[in-house]
Order: C-alpha cells, then sequence, then structure tokens
C-alpha cells in the first residue's frame, strides 16, 4: 500500500490567498504610481551605484506600465501557488533569500538603468520549482516540474538581450538564483514516496509468503498429511 494518505502535500486557504494578495498589491502601487506621480521607477535596481542598492528590495513591486504588470500577473500568482502549495516548508525562505541573491546579481551584472518588474521573481520560481522537482526525485514534484516546462519552457529565449527595453539581466538572475535555492535546500525537499514493502521495519504478511525475492510466484509446498484417525 501506499504512504498516500502522509502526503506533505495539503491545500490551505494561504496558497491561494497569499498569491492573490500580491497581485492584487502590486496593482495598487501601479495605480497610486500614475495616478499621484511618485515615479517609483526611482526605486529601481541601478547597477553598481548604491542608491541602487534599495531596488534590491523595491523593484520586484514597480511597474512601468499596465502591459508590463497584466503580463507578469498571472505567471506570479501561478508560480506562488506552485510554490506553497507543494514546497510550503520552505516557501518563505525561497521568496525573500530568492529576491536578495537575484536583486544583488542583477545589481552587480545589468546595464546601467533602471531594472524593475516582478518578472525576475518569475524566473526564480520557475527555475526553483524545476529543479527541486528533478533534485527531490519525488514522482509528483517531477511531474510539477515537467508542467512548468510545458507552460513556461519558452521563457528561457528572455534570458538572453533580445529585446532592448527588456531586463533580459533580471531574468538570468532570477533563473541562477533558482538554481542556488534548488541546490540548498534539496536535502529537506519532499522525500520520494515509499510503499509500505520498501520500508526497512516492513513486517511480511501471509501474502507476501507467496512469492519469493524475485516476485515470482513460489507458494510453499504441500506436505502431506501423515497422521492417522
Amino acid at each position: 500500500m501506499s504512504t498516500a494518505t502522509n502526503t506533505p502535500f495539503r491545500f490551505s486557504l494561504k496558497v491561494l490567498a497569499i498569491p492573490l494578495y500580491t497581485v492584487l498589491f502590486l496593482w495598487i502601487v501601479l495605480w497610486a504610481d500614475n495616478r499621484f506621480n511618485l515615479h517609483f521607477r526611482n526605486f529601481g535596481i541601478f547597477p553598481l551605484t548604491p542608491k541602487g542598492l534599495i531596488g534590491i528590495i523595491f523593484s520586484p513591486f514597480i511597474h512601468g506600465d499596465i502591459a508590463h504588470l497584466a503580463h507578469n500577473s498571472l505567471p506570479l500568482f501561478i508560480m506562488l501557488m506552485t510554490l506553497l502549495y507543494f514546497y510550503k516548508e520552505i516557501a518563505f525562505k525561497v521568496i525573500w533569500q530568492g529576491t536578495l541573491i537575484l536583486g544583488l546579481i542583477t545589481w552587480l551584472i545589468a546595464r546601467p538603468a533602471y531594472h524593475i518588474g516582478a518578472s525576475g521573481v518569475i524566473y526564480l520560481l520557475v527555475s526553483f520549482i524545476f529543479f527541486s522537482g528533478v533534485l527531490s526525485k519525488n514522482y509528483r514534484l517531477i511531474a510539477v516540474s515537467l508542467i512548468v516546462i510545458f507552460l513556461y519552457g519558452s521563457l528561457v529565449w528572455y534570458m538572453f538581450p533580445i529585446k532592448e527595453k527588456m531586463s533580459w539581466e533580471g531574468h538570468l538572475s532570477g533563473f541562477i538564483a533558482g538554481i542556488i535555492l534548488a541546490v540548498k535546500y534539496r536535502s529537506v525537499l519532499p522525500q520520494p514516496e515509499k510503499y509500505n514493502w520498501e520500508k526497512e521495519n516492513y513486517l511480511e504478511d501471509e501474502f507476501d509468503l507467496l512469492f519469493d525475492e524475485k516476485g515470482n510466484f513460489n507458494p510453499p509446498e504441500n506436505k502431506e498429511d501423515d497422521t492417522v484417525e
């Protein structure tokens, strides 16, 4: 029998609520920026300048326009929900540590311009979820990895300078950060599910005794009854 009843994957309200409120907050920030001319883009990452370091924290919350945020909203919502459901024990560590790592890498390698938007976080989550699934060897997480690649595999092209106004450096930084964290947390990832008969303390029952070590059907021979009535 499978140990599915002990699965670490359980749905809770926060799996849906946190991604929803996060995306909603980003839209509020964009609305406030446009409504009151706050020029939040000045709080983005500006590489190799002390002032630009503040963008490591604030840049994921800032977007240039409606089209920019609309493009990021759905994948961010899906990836956050996936992370919170399948990796709930380390989800928040992955988010804040990954944001710091990708922001620092962007600050070090990017062009001299303000780099803003949540796309780097999306690349972080896609990368982490994919590589964590592979490293865990858990068939459910591997399946999730394959689904992520099917949905967002084309994102790999945007880690290269194919569009002038796009922060490919932020995308690449997020992808690298995801790999780093997948390796860092590989020892605490959900382990492959085991059947009861694979466990060390498993006790064989009468049905198991009908098979040999290779799984071949080998019932015990019936001894002749030598009793006399």
